[in-house]
């Protein structure tokens, strides 16, 4: 059933449910609670339940508002405003994007009628030029084949997981102030994956390696990788961008500053005859003597920002990904096992996972900390209801966990060491280059006193941990 057919059913559930908050029932939950918005403040208590005014807002019109009293409880409406929400969020954010994609789609159809003939290459540079995105976006045989790469019926899976990574991603950018154009960086990342990992132990949706990870505010422990929560590594990577750009004045060299970092991008200024610290040119003047993987890198950001307006002028419709896209988080203040959750109430063990990508070994090690849990906005009442249940399977899910004390040291372990088999053909400077490092680290982590004297088979160890 398309979005559009849901709206009068939506409408009808919206009244019959919110009309039904009328009625007086015996209290079943001993407080109210207040509500978390997706992505934003933090939820307070388990035990507080409180329905605040909501606005549902359809097809610009205010269909009602609900106020729930303290003084007037009601039995079995949470969870009916909670499935009411998350069908009203789901359709909202779909509709949102559709209507985007629609907009380009009518762009795409005035430049074709304009130009009145096939040359591909003038129809790419009127599109680009239609998109005005404050992030400067040039045409040429690159940008054309990334162009040609995202626009690809093989990319509308990955590129269809927009849908719940690129609202949150938006936000976290407006708050930043930098230009929410941005978000398809993370699509060339991670292909928006936040479990991805590269060859140089690069990690999560935004591909911090883990020093970077740490220097940007982001636990990295046996327990938890933050590199891999969406949120806090799209914060981590707006503060970046943000103090790239406040250092080159320059979006396209601040993209390309993310990909190999401020040293090379320097490094290619004074090459091409700059001075690094009053440089005023682009990415495309110090092209030729950036890293390889960079003067792709560029292109591809612009290749899929092209893509994402223009896909459905290419006959590429992207998916409704396997994603809830109405979720809520709630504060953890005890150590959990996602199992402890999944086994509890209606929540798949590997959903779950995905919405909480960060914790390594399914555990949330909150004991000297609040962490959170990210669930389907469906299911928050829920969860509230069966807290005290959940919490009783700590022994059973935790195991060796259950001490608090474990859990702590456990929490400040480094992650397990990465390690590389010489093959034949290989050199230490090739492999510090495939691993983001440099060649003396790896011959101090392997105590390694000639550079030339590696064997083929030698185990060397590639990070620090």
């Amino acid at each position: 059933m398309k979005i559009k057919e849901l709206r009068p059913i939506l409408l009808l559930l919206v009244g019959i449910i919110f009309t039904a908050t009328t009625l007086y029932a015996d209290a079943i939950i001993p407080r109210p609670r207040s509500r978390r918005r997706s992505h934003s403040k933090q939820y307070t208590s388990p035990e507080v339940i409180k329905q605040q005014q909501d606005s549902i807002l359809i097809d610009s019109s205010v269909v009602t508002t609900v106020e729930v009293i303290e003084s007037t409880p009601r039995k079995n409406t949470l969870q009916q405003i909670d499935s009411v929400m998350a069908m009203w969020r789901t359709t909202t954010t779909v509709e949102a994007y559709e209507e985007y994609f629609n907009s380009f789609v009518a762009v795409s159809e005035r430049i074709d009628t304009t130009l009145k003939h096939d040359n591909i290459d003038s129809i790419y540079v009127a599109r680009l030029e239609a998109l005005m995105s404050p992030v400067p976006l040039e045409y040429n045989s690159e940008v054309r084949r990334a162009i040609e790469r995202f626009t690809s019926p093989s990319y509308a899976t990955i590129m269809s997981y927009a849908y719940y990574y690129f609202p949150m991603i938006e936000e976290e950018f407006i708050n930043a102030g930098i230009p929410i154009e941005l978000r398809t960086l993370a699509v060339v990342e991670s292909g928006l994956n936040p479990l991805a990992l590269s060859g140089r132990d690069a990690k999560g949706l935004w591909q911090f390696i883990p020093s970077t990870g740490r220097n940007y505010g982001l636990e990295i422990n046996s327990l938890v990788d933050e590199r891999c929560n969406p949120q806090l590594a799209t914060r981590a990577a707006a503060k970046y961008l943000k103090n790239m750009y406040e250092q080159y004045g320059d979006w396209t060299l601040a993209i390309a500053s993310y990909n190999c970092g401020p040293g090379n991008v320097n490094k290619a200024i004074v090459r091409s005859g700059g001075n690094a610290k009053s440089y005023d040119g682009s990415f495309w003047d110090v092209y030729a003597m950036l890293p390889r993987e960079t003067r792709s890198y560029v292109p591809l950001y612009m290749g899929a920002t092209y893509a994402f307006a223009y896909h459905k002028a290419h006959n590429v419709d992207y998916p409704t990904p396997p994603i809830p896209l109405a979720t809520d988080t709630i504060m953890i203040h005890k150590p959990m096992h996602l199992d402890q959750v999944s086994s509890t109430i209606d929540i798949s063990p590997e959903l779950l996972k995905m919405l909480n990508p960060q914790y390594t070994l399914s555990i949330i090690p909150a004991t000297t900390k609040s962490y959170p849990l990210t669930l389907p906005t469906e299911l928050i009442t829920e969860y509230v209801l069966n807290e005290q249940a959940i919490h009783s399977k700590d022994s059973a899910y935790l195991k060796e966990y259950v001490i608090h004390a474990n859990i702590e040291k456990k929490r400040h372990q480094a992650p397990p060491a990465t390690y590389y088999n010489v093959k034949r053909g290989d050199t230490l400077g090739a492999i510090a280059r495939k691993y983001g490092r440099t060649v003396k680290q790896i011959m101090t982590w392997n105590n390694i006193k000639n550079a030339n004297a590696i064997r083929i088979g030698q185990r060397l160890r590639v990070s620090p941990q």
